[in-house]
């Protein structure tokens, strides 16, 4: 077991944080994804050692180079995001393992030689959209992998540190307030939101009957680099691109926490090197509700013939705003740096240049 360095609880600098993760094993379950594999690249920066162990099933290559999407820029544009992920962490020193862990003798095999002293619980099927549509998979995927990842950690209590789990912004469901905390109690909608939730209840149980450390990370409306996840952010710009309208429901009054994905990472990255025996809930947000409308004028500065149409108001879509990051500020020193004007029109111009070269690839 690494040891860890002596922990000044009032020194929250990045460089600490980065001190006391240095030779830490990190096993990121799902890790291959969106956040997971921007996760891996930081810890790897942070001269952790870092495990990914995923099946490939989600968002994977395969689908995408033989042409499931109908779109031929859009299917080798997420070709290269995909790509890039896989180089990135390669040449990062990141280590993959192929592993299901919905099976847990693939999940234990893929652990077992690696014996990680931290562990993160990434797997998910990242939309609650595809959520809906396939409830059995989006239970298998988030559930039965945590039930067999906290199984695994009860029977390897003696090398364990903490097991970190990615929830998510839905489980409040309607926001019955501008700003909710982490104090407010949770009354998840839908699938998705639910899943989360329950994988929540779960990792508090095994602290509460197994001693286990745990932390329970709650992000908002990502957006960022080599995302093919289809979330808002990502369409609007995508729309613009291909000249579709972007739809404002609502007249796009409707507010979200937009983050960048490199304010989130930052967050989780700082919360991995919580002291020892630490467990708590966190919103890893910006912490600054926008509006939909916002969002799309930011599309405006790339796209500025972008087509905007107002639609009505879906009603099944919870109310949503800002999540306070005070209880994050306190305990781990976090900040989130990215504000919608500047993060998201990085990923926009990103994505535009992005477009451009898989349009000039197919001639």
């Amino acid at each position: 077991m690494t040891e860890s360095p002596q922990f000044d609880p009032n020194d929250l600098s990045y460089e600490t944080v980065y001190a006391r993760l240095k030779g830490c094993r990190i096993a990121l379950i799902g890790g291959a994804g969106f956040i997971g594999h921007n996760l891996a690249l930081e810890l790897a920066r942070a001269g952790a050692q870092v495990l990914v162990v995923d099946n490939l099933m989600v968002n994977n290559f395969v689908d995408h180079l033989y042409g499931t999407q109908p779109h031929k820029v859009q299917s080798l544009a997420y070709q290269g995001f995909l790509l890039d992920r896989f180089t990135l962490m390669r040449d990062a020193g990141v280590r993959l393992a192929n592993a299901d862990a919905r099976n847990y003798m693939d999940l234990a095999n893929a652990l077992q030689e690696f014996s990680p002293e931290k562990l993160v619980h990434l797997s998910a099927i990242s939309s609650a959209v595809e959520a809906a549509r396939n409830p059995g998979l989006c239970f298998d995927l988030q559930l039965i992998t945590l039930r067999n990842l906290l199984e695994w950690v009860r029977a390897n209590m003696d090398i364990q540190r903490q097991v970190m789990f990615l929830s998510s912004s839905t489980v409040y469901g309607d926001f019955e307030t501008p700003t909710v905390d982490e104090s407010v109690r949770p009354k998840p909608k839908g699938i998705y939101a639910n899943a989360k939730y329950m994988g929540e209840r779960l990792m508090r149980t095994y602290r509460h009957s197994h001693g286990l450390p745990i932390t329970i990370i709650r992000p908002s409306a990502l957006y960022g680099e080599r995302c093919i996840s289809r979330r808002v952010s990502q369409v609007f710009i995508e729309n613009a691109l291909q000249g579709k309208p972007l739809l404002l429901e609502g007249g796009g009054d409707g507010r979200l926490d937009f983050t960048y994905i490199e304010d989130l990472v930052e967050g989780m990255v700082r919360a991995l090197a919580l002291p020892e025996g630490v467990s708590t809930t966190l919103n890893i947000t910006f912490g600054n509700a926008r509006t939909i409308a916002e969002l799309a004028a930011v599309v405006q500065q790339v796209v500025p013939n972008v087509i905007l149409e107002d639609r009505p108001r879906a009603e099944l879509k919870p109310i949503r705003g800002t999540l306070s990051i005070e209880r994050a500020a306190t305990a781990i020193g976090f900040k989130a740096k990215w504000k919608l004007e500047d993060g998201y029109l990085r990923y926009c111009q990103w994505y535009a240049d992005q477009w451009e070269r898989a349009k000039k690839k197919l001639g």
